[in-house]
């Protein structure tokens, strides 16, 4: 048997804007469930601001607070939520919740061709529809021409599945207009093989100074200038307190996506949560605590496995992102870098506050790039922004530093 399609995940909204709402999941356990519903919550620009955990290894209930925008659309987030809870199968007529027997396919790749005259905040208005929409960037190649056209090409796939029919190709291109009005020269959705996708691969080529100092694992004596994050991570690991688990407590300052950072690094170590809870104090601390094994069901004893998870999770939690200001040639470019998922998924929105972050501090941007490299043992999802400096770059480049920093960790 099971449970009720319907009551998987309930979701009781706030009353008012500003007060907090409610998210219960009710369903069998998975390892990275947590990281894979806290993902969506982030991906609908929702903050956690408490959560419940608790599992038996085979059943799981999960209760997050969360705070956000009067415009969340409730009924959208819970179809996404339930979407990655173990599938359902139907029994008598009536659905009911099994484990996965098999992964799901990749999903289809799209190549979006966009052509508009260019304007201030442009690219973060394009970017706020295909959200919106709930088409997922995979890559994009953004340059304008001297005539001031900007020509986008946007790699994308759909939440949906459904952008290979004729109506919602027209309802993205429609909707891209209604936004963007006159400015729109052309626009083309079409499908594409990935041998289209490999050939639109961004350069491989990331200057060694810039790898050393951004994708360094090291715990840094101190960030770039303008950057600043939690003053301390306190991390501790107990297997004292419980005679089948092993503790992890942590004390941090909050940021956007803190629950996922944390759910994403333990499902990447294989770590299953068996208890857990998430708080936020007065002035931004956090406190959690998490009861967890390791994949065989048992505690983790040894020490360089405990001082190893404890280390990632501290710089997980520290430096999240990477963000710098660099020199390219003659020009500015902004390299902004987050870590990927074991299972290949990257951290939602990212591009969506870069080129707000850029919007708001009235900075153009003149070519924008999205790709994937390899350094160390980690895949890196890496934005390069070369800015248009025009007749010299206005705004210093430490301000746009801590300007893309805060908004990409919810201090704006």
């Amino acid at each position: 048997m099971g449970i009720l399609h319907d009551d998987v995940v309930i979701i009781r909204p706030a009353e008012r804007e500003g007060e907090v709402s409610l998210i219960t999941v009710n369903c069998p356990d998975k390892t990275g469930l947590g990281c894979d519903l806290c993902r969506i919550i982030l991906f609908f620009g929702l903050s956690i601001v408490r959560g419940d955990v608790s599992t038996d290894g085979k059943w799981c209930y999960l209760v997050f607070w969360v705070v956000g925008k009067s415009t969340t659309r409730w009924s959208l987030l819970k179809k996404r939520l339930v979407g990655v809870c173990p599938s359902c199968s139907s029994a008598s007529g009536i659905s009911f919740y099994r484990s996965e027997l098999q992964p799901p396919r990749p999903p289809d790749v799209f190549l979006l061709k966009f052509c508009c005259y260019d304007r201030k905040g442009l690219l973060h208005d394009v970017t706020a529809v295909l959200c919106e929409l709930e088409l997922i960037i995979k890559k994009v190649k953004v340059s304008t021409t001297p005539d001031g056209r900007v020509m986008d090409l946007f790699f994308i796939t759909d939440t949906r599945e459904l952008l290979h029919t004729k109506k919602r190709q027209e309802d993205t291109s429609g909707r891209l207009n209604e936004v963007l009005g006159d400015a729109v020269i052309s626009c083309d959705i079409e499908m594409v093989v990935p041998e289209i996708t490999a050939c639109s691969q961004t350069s491989s080529f990331l200057p060694s100074a810039i790898t050393e100092d951004m994708f360094n694992l090291e715990m840094p004596d101190e960030l770039p200038s303008g950057i600043k994050t939690s003053e301390s991570v306190s991390i501790t690991m107990d297997n004292s307190l419980s005679p089948a688990h092993t503790l992890v407590q942590i004390i941090c300052h909050d940021h956007k996506g803190l629950l996922y950072d944390i759910m994403r690094t333990l499902k990447d170590y294989n770590i299953q949560i068996s208890y857990g809870r998430f708080s936020t104090k007065e002035k931004g601390k956090c406190e959690i605590d998490l009861f967890i094994v390791q994949a065989d069901g048992k505690k983790i004893v040894d020490p360089s496995k405990q001082n190893a998870l404890s280390s990632r999770l501290r710089m997980e939690l520290y430096r999240p992102l990477r963000v710098a200001v660099v020199s390219r040639g003659p020009d500015t470019e902004l390299l902004v870098a987050n870590p990927v998922e074991l299972s290949g998924k990257g951290r939602p929105l990212v591009f969506y506050d870069i080129t707000l972050a850029l919007k708001m501090l009235n900075t153009c941007i003149f070519l924008a790039e999205i790709g994937r490299h390899i350094i160390g043992d980690r895949e890196w999802e890496v934005y390069r922004v070369l800015l248009d400096e025009g007749d010299g770059l206005s705004v210093p480049r430490s301000q746009i530093e801590r300007g893309v920093w805060k908004m990409l960790m919810g201090w704006e």
